[in-house]
């Protein structure tokens, strides 16, 4: 129990390696997946947890060495968190950008194809922000974590000094 099985960096560097490659996967996946997570999606993560437990720790089956991979994968998805709040450009990579998918009433069918979101969804979006159609919607957007944020026609909007709609919700 109190015995390591593999040497301690090996289970460190082991537990980066599947951290990075389990992240990357899932960035890969897009935001709509990770932002609406479905019964599929909670056992995928499960599955995937315990197929890379023991790529993270070997044949060692300690209590020290399950506490490793655990605190270095604790370190460093504290380590992403901090990188992203101090760099916007590894804020934009880890997290990405959000995703115009209507514009002025108008679908934006190519980011709706590139977000792998169907149009039932975005139909769904509206409903729940009491919207029935397409022409009452000024701007749908999907967000960096997966949900879709509408600003109906009824609201202001500001130019900002990049050209794009802003909208101003009212108080």
């Amino acid at each position: 129990m109190f015995h390591l099985g593999t040497p301690m960096w090996q289970i460190g560097l082991r537990a980066l390696a599947v951290y990075a490659t389990v992240f990357v996967g899932f960035r890969l996946l897009g935001k709509r997946e990770l932002g609406q997570m479905t019964v599929f999606d909670l056992v995928l993560i499960l599955l995937i947890s315990n197929a890379v437990q023991n790529a993270m720790v070997g044949p060692d089956s300690s209590l020290q060495g399950g506490l490793v991979a655990a605190a270095v994968l604790l370190v460093a998805n504290r380590l992403v968190a901090e990188s992203r709040l101090r760099s916007p450009l590894l804020d934009r990579l880890f997290q990405g950008r959000s995703a115009v998918l209507v514009e002025r009433g108008q679908l934006v069918t190519g980011q709706l194809r590139k977000q792998r979101v169907a149009e039932e969804d975005l139909e769904t979006a509206m409903r729940e922000h009491g919207i029935e159609s397409l022409d009452q919607v000024q701007l749908a957007v999907l967000e960096t974590d997966g949900t879709i944020s509408i600003v109906p026609v009824t609201s202001p909007t500001l130019r900002s000094n990049r050209g794009r709609t802003r909208a101003l919700r009212k108080k």
